[in-house]
C-alpha cells in the first residue's frame, strides 16, 4: 500500500466518524449520545479490522506470504523444465527411494 492509500483510508475513517455521528444527531440523539455511540462504532469496526488481520497473520494469508510462495513455486517449475530427461528421472528414483524408506 502507497502512503497516499493510508492518508485516504484514515481521511476515509475519520469522515465516516462524523457522518455517523451527524446521522444520530438526526435520528434524534442529543450530541453526547451521538458522540459516544459513533465512537462505539468506530471502535467496534476498529477491533473487528484488528480481528481479521489477526487471522490472516495467523493462517499465513498476508500478501506477503502468498507472494512469496508464488515466487518459489515459480523458482521450482523453472527448475524442472530446464532439467534434461535423464536428471528428471534421476530425481524421481531419489523420491522414491525417499518415499520407500518411511
Amino acid at each position: 500500500m502507497r502512503r497516499i492509500d493510508i492518508i485516504a483510508i484514515g481521511l476515509g475513517i475519520f469522515a465516516g466518524g462524523g457522518l455517523i455521528y451527524l446521522l444520530l444527531q438526526a435520528l434524534g440523539l442529543n450530541t453526547q449520545d451521538a458522540g459516544i455511540w459513533s465512537q462505539f462504532i468506530l471502535v467496534c469496526g476498529l477491533i473487528g479490522w484488528i480481528l481479521s488481520y489477526l487471522f490472516r497473520v495467523v493462517t499465513q494469508q498476508m500478501t506477503y506470504n502468498r507472494q512469496l510462495q508464488d515466487y518459489q513455486e515459480a523458482v521450482l517449475q523453472k527448475r524442472l523444465q530446464e532439467l534434461t530427461p535423464e536428471e528428471l528421472e534421476k530425481l524421481q528414483a531419489e523420491i522414491e527411494q525417499e518415499n520407500s524408506r518411511k
